[in-house]
């Protein structure tokens, strides 16, 4: 967002008053357990998410096995239960709960100030950029060797329908047609 001039939606006073109610009527539809940060300022805009970032970067790069439950571990913790998810201690508490033994979590929470780390984050970021990413979710597909991008939650049924793929819903098998 930063790199685009973007502004997070909640910043915005009618978008964010509308986001209070979509986003507890999305974690119903999906049956997702989120729950906005209480101090959502504080949380998201100023303490950010770059240390989680790097983190799982650096995940990525040696443990990859662990990117999937470490990613979803620490948005659990901010998106679901309010905890903190850039402080050390607390990146190494949602490693401990996505399985990474603590020897290696430490390995990689150092590794995650590296030059290296940085560089490839920077190099995602960039990546993501060219694309015409300017927020999250967004979505990259190629389709007849071109990138195609697609931006926003509500579009994931058009998403499969590029891929001709029928979209299901969020949880298919709770469908009650």
């Amino acid at each position: 967002m930063n790199a685009t001039g973007n502004q997070p939606p909640a910043m915005l006073p009618k978008k964010g008053e509308y986001l209070q109610k979509d986003v507890k009527q999305m974690a119903k539809y999906c049956q997702v357990p989120i729950n906005l940060p209480k101090d959502f300022v504080k949380a998201v805009i100023v303490k950010g998410s770059l240390p989680a970032m790097r983190f799982i970067t650096a995940v990525d790069i040696a443990e990859p096995q662990f990117l999937e439950s470490v990613s979803r571990e620490l948005w659990m913790r901010i998106w679901s239960r309010d905890e903190d998810i850039v402080q050390p201690e607390s990146i190494l508490a949602a490693a401990e709960k996505a399985g990474l033994p603590s020897g290696k979590s430490q390995e990689l929470l150092k590794m995650s100030t590296s030059p290296e780390v940085k560089n490839r984050l920077k190099e995602t970021t960039d990546e993501a950029l060219k694309f015409g990413a300017f927020g999250v979710p967004c979505f990259v597909i190629q389709t007849d060797g071109q990138p195609q991008l697609f931006f926003g939650s509500d579009r994931v049924e058009l998403l499969g329908n590029v891929l001709g793929e029928k979209w299901l819903g969020p949880v298919p098998t709770s469908s009650k047609l």
